[in-house]
């Protein structure tokens, strides 16, 4: 995990969405114990406060749980949220083709909901 501190996009934002994408994409599967907030603070050099932060983020959106000593998890719901994506994205795909969009302008689309939205 890497840290543009750069970049416009929060340091809290830029570890909620590097781990988002791994959890996403499998890297992470469900189980995998995150570092604690402590060591990936020391690690990124962040203030702890930021990490805590991200992983608040990541646990209100269901993909990662905190069991208190344990520590914090990948959890199974991460599963069940790219499954959900995977299914708003083929309604939406759905839509798109039916009303005669361009795919190209389609993704234009949800680029623009999604930076509406960051």
């Amino acid at each position: 995990m890497q840290i543009d501190h750069a970049s416009p996009v929060p340091p809290f934002e830029q570890v909620r969405s590097q781990f988002a994408t791994r959890i996403a994409d499998g890297t992470l599967v469900v189980g995998t114990k995150l570092p604690t907030v402590r060591a990936l603070a020391d690690e990124l050099d962040l203030a702890v406060n930021t990490v805590a932060r991200a992983y608040r983020e990541l646990e209100t959106a269901g993909l990662v749980e905190t069991r208190g000593r344990a520590g914090t998890v990948v959890s199974a719901s991460g599963d069940r949220s790219r499954q959900r994506l995977l299914s708003a994205a083929q309604s939406f795909a759905a839509v798109a083709h039916e009303v005669g969009i361009p795919p190209e302008r389609a993704l234009e689309v949800v680029r623009a909901a999604l930076h509406a939205r960051s």
